[in-house]
This record gives structure tokens, sequence and C-alpha cells, in this order.
């Protein structure tokens, strides 16, 4: 049995009953000039994954992503695919935020978007009702993370970039307490601070984000790391339990000690 099939393909039926899922990492310029903000949302703390922590919008993949992606990208394959559609549907559930239009969504358009996609519970029907044509290759593969046990969620990260101007978000109070935008650097100095937490993946990737001094910087940073699944493991260095990943993968820190690592 591997535990590292391809990117693009599910985990075999022998390994780990995973739960897909996918996470949008959505850039915009800083007004002042200063290094990308990111829009990051606070789970609520009665949340079984991540309760209470500060985390990217996103959540798990559900069949109606699979049939949308099916009909939108049927050149690729499914599991990326479907994981493209969740990672934008979940951001307007989760934030009001409507990315990867061919067409100018106004704030208003999104949050009766928004509101429509809570009532049906799926995206064509939104996509129907305003008229709206995705581009889901605005999302660009960044990262895919799946820790090797049971229920774990088998999580694929994607990059975007809104460019200028403000945007208007709202956070979903049902599985969220707040959202904010900031830098990669910033967040990480928050949780040092102790203002906000986060799991172990999320601080992985905030650390390789600080590197970027623009969306571009990102997407030339991907090219030269090709996507591979990523399994965080335990190991023993001078007698202390650490939370590793394998190196290779374009992070600057591999990892921390366990009994400080939240792991969601």
């Amino acid at each position: 049995m591997t535990l590292y099939p391809p990117s693009s393909e599910p985990m075999p039926m022998d390994g780990p009953k995973v739960v897909p899922a996918a996470t949008l990492v959505i850039f915009r310029k800083a007004a002042d000039g200063g290094p990308p903000e990111l829009l990051m949302v606070q789970r609520a703390r009665e949340m079984r994954f991540a309760g209470g922590a500060a985390v990217f919008p996103g959540g798990r993949v559900d069949p109606a992503d699979r049939d949308l992606a099916a009909a939108l990208l049927p050149g690729e394959p499914i599991e990326p695919a479907a994981a493209r559609i969740a990672a934008i549907r979940e951001t307007l559930e989760e934030t009001g935020l409507m990315v990867a239009t061919h067409q100018p969504v106004s704030t208003a358009e999104a949050a009766e978007g928004r509101l429509l996609l809570l009532e049906r519970g799926t995206l064509a029907p939104v996509l129907e009702r305003f008229g709206w044509t995705l581009v889901p290759e605005r999302l660009t593969l960044y990262a895919h993370w799946c820790p090797p046990w049971d229920k774990g969620f088998d999580t694929r990260f994607f990059v975007t970039d809104l460019g200028t101007g403000a945007v208007d978000v709202t956070v979903d109070a049902t599985e969220n307490t707040r959202l904010f935008w900031m830098s990669a650097a910033q967040a990480l100095d928050m949780a040092t601070r102790g203002e906000i937490s986060v799991i172990f993946p999320t601080r992985r990737n905030l650390e390789r984000l600080a590197r970027f001094a623009s969306h571009e910087e990102a997407l030339a940073d991907i090219a030269r790391h090709p996507v591979e699944r990523i399994h965080a493991r335990i190991e023993t260095v001078d007698g202390e339990e650490w939370l590793l990943i394998p190196d290779g993968h374009g992070y600057p820190v591999r990892g921390q000690l366990r009994s400080s690592a939240e792991r969601g």
C-alpha cells in the first residue's frame, strides 16, 4: 500500500478513509503597498475541526461539487476539479465573496447569491440564477495536505488573486466568528502573541506565504515545487517528539514540537 498517490488521484481504497476537502488562499494588494493581504476566517469554538482557530476559507467536497466539476472541467481529473468547485462554493458560503467568475459580481449580487446557496446547498442553481460563468482555472493548486489516518481531511490548497480594491465580506456566523484581511507575516505575529490560534498546516502555509511579495511570486514558487500530498509525521529529535513534513515542498519551516502543534 502507498500513502502517496499523485495529487490528481484519490486516496487508494486500502489507504486511510479520508475526507476530500478544499481551501482557498485569497490574495489582494495592500492599500499601503505592503505585502499582499490574505483573507482568513476564525472558526467557531464549537466546530469539530479547528475549533477556535484562524484558517483560510474552505471545507469538504460535496457530491454536487463533483457533478458541477465534471460539467465545467471535463478534461481535468475529477479530484482536483471538484476541489476547485468546493473552494469557490465554500468561500461564497463562509465569506460572501464570489470568486473566479467571468462577469464582475457586485456586492449586492454576491449577498443574494450567498443566500440562495445557503437555501439550496449547491452552487449550480446560484450560477444559473445570476448567469455567472465560472472560470475555475483562476484557482491555482498550491499544496495538498493529508494526514495518514481515518477521518482526516484530504485538503487541496488553492491560491487566487483579487487584485486591488476593497471588497465586502461578511462572516458566516454558523461556523465562524469573524474574518479579517492581513499579511501572512501579520497573522504569524498574532499567533505568536496568542491573539489567534493556528493549526499545524495553517502555520506552515503562512510561513511559506510570508515569503511572497505578490501573487505572481507565489505562482513562481508553485512552478518550482510540483504539488504532492504532504503527510506530517511524528519523529523523535534529541529525545523530543516533533511533528514534521518532508523536505522539498517549498516550506521554510518543516515542523515544530508535537506538544506545541495544534492539529485541529
